[in-house]
């Protein structure tokens, strides 16, 4: 079954309890953390990201757009996050890392930007619970898909099939109804939707229609 996370760079921040409770029906919640540093843009904290955690019917999956994760990274794992992705280009040890956030209790996720390619971790694989291929340049919600990133996708699925892993593939940026079956027949199972999701007049509806129309193209 595909799994909806709502990414709540789409919400009311000032309403957060009320939105999280919008989309309690998602699989996950999509935190996006920035830092104005490996992105140009500010959003949470863990301060903010632990009130989060206290209030969320559903479990976070935390996207880590920071410098220095080695750092900062193993703090959003404390906090009990399901999932922490970090990004593969401000890592200096992403298997060390990933390793870490494993041992903390966490999902380990590697992030990659559209313009990174995947082959310096196809043998990798294994030590990672999740990769994320970002359709969009990441720092900013609401932009548009990149359908230039499926071949990558394509051949990250091709190689967790041929290895038979259980890692999850999962886009970000631009997920609608209508990219999110381009995204699934490229071999994504895990899909972040914001817009899409959060400015639905029914989000609940919403994230029905997101899965059905990804069950679709399998």
């Amino acid at each position: 079954m595909p799994r909806i996370n709502p990414s709540i760079l789409a919400a009311d921040f000032v309403n957060m309890q009320h939105e999280l409770g919008r989309i309690s029906s998602a699989d996950l919640v999509h935190v996006d953390v920035m830092d104005n540093h490996f992105v140009p843009n500010l959003t949470f904290g863990p301060q903010m990201v632990g009130r989060i955690q206290d209030v969320s019917p559903i479990p976070l999956d935390v996207h880590l757009m920071i410098t220095d994760p080695e750092r900062w990274a193993p703090g959003y794992a404390e906090l009990g996050a399901y999932s922490v992705t970090f990004h593969a280009e401000a890592s200096s040890d992403p298997v060390a890392l990933a390793r870490r956030l494993r041992d903390l209790g966490a999902r380990a996720g590697i992030a990659l930007k559209p313009g990174t390619e995947p082959d310096g971790y196809l043998d990798l694989l294994e030590e990672f619970d999740q990769v994320l291929v970002m359709t969009v340049e990441p720092g900013f919600g609401g932009q548009s898909f990149m359908p230039e990133t499926m071949p990558k996708l394509r051949r990250l699925r091709d190689a967790v099939t041929a290895r038979g892993l259980d890692v999850w593939l999962q886009v970000d940026g631009g997920i609608t109804e209508e990219t999110i079956v381009t995204a699934a027949e490229a071999g994504a199972d895990t899909f972040v939707a914001g817009s899409s999701v959060f400015r639905a007049d029914h989000p609940a509806a919403q994230i029905d229609l997101l899965r059905e129309r990804a069950s679709s193209a399998h």
